[in-house]
């Protein structure tokens, strides 16, 4: 069950991942299910807290200024709402993501977004690491196919699962956007329990 502690965090859902330069990706129901727990976290009163890839380089698809900068429709804040632009792959490095997680006396986040293999692992081990209780939601965020190390090409899948697995348990626990749902549905009977009684 999530407290009033726990934090969404959506981490990269922008528009220059669509880009074919990228190559095959897997889960195409992603974002859906990002925007289905972001849906559910504003209606519970929850914080929200968005990271955008803010690249420094100047051919970058996600660029300030080049339309794969953009949120995707799915990943979109809505006023009032916490963006923290970042330059390297970990959103706590160089940020202030973490003074204003511990302002809000966040000590849970609950992550989607992308991509599985990169900023978003990046994001999850260094959260654990600072202490955080961490879940990633497996079908709310995705990847790309890549070579492995022998040379081999491996799919989105494939990438996305071994992804997973190096970070389950150790830097978080992993579930599905139902699964989360469903503890947001516990936390507001709860409450609606607590303030009956």
């Amino acid at each position: 069950m999530f407290a009033r502690d726990a934090v969404l965090l959506s981490i990269d859902l922008q528009q220059w991942l669509d880009h074919p330069a990228r190559g095959r990706r897997n889960n195409r129901s992603a974002e859906r299910n990002a925007a289905r727990l972001l849906a559910a976290w504003r209606a519970s009163e929850l914080p929200v807290v968005h990271v955008r890839h803010d690249a420094l380089e100047p051919g970058s698809l996600c660029r300030a200024g080049q339309p794969g900068h953009a949120f995707k429709p799915e990943g979109q804040p809505l006023e009032g709402e916490l963006v923290i632009g970042k330059h390297r792959h970990s959103a706590f490095i160089a940020t202030a993501l973490e003074q204003r997680l511990r302002s809000m006396g966040c000590s849970t986040l609950v992550v989607v977004g992308a991509d599985s293999s990169n900023s978003l692992d990046s994001t999850v081990r260094m959260s654990a690491d600072l202490g955080f209780r961490t879940y990633l939601a497996a079908d709310a965020t995705f990847t790309f196919e890549k070579q492995d190390w022998s040379g081999r090409l491996r799919t989105a899948e494939e990438v996305h699962d071994m992804s997973l697995a190096n970070l389950s348990d150790e830097y978080c626990t992993i579930v599905t956007a139902s699964w989360i749902l469903a503890q947001l549905t516990d936390v507001a009977c709860f409450e609606q329990r607590a303030a009956v009684a």
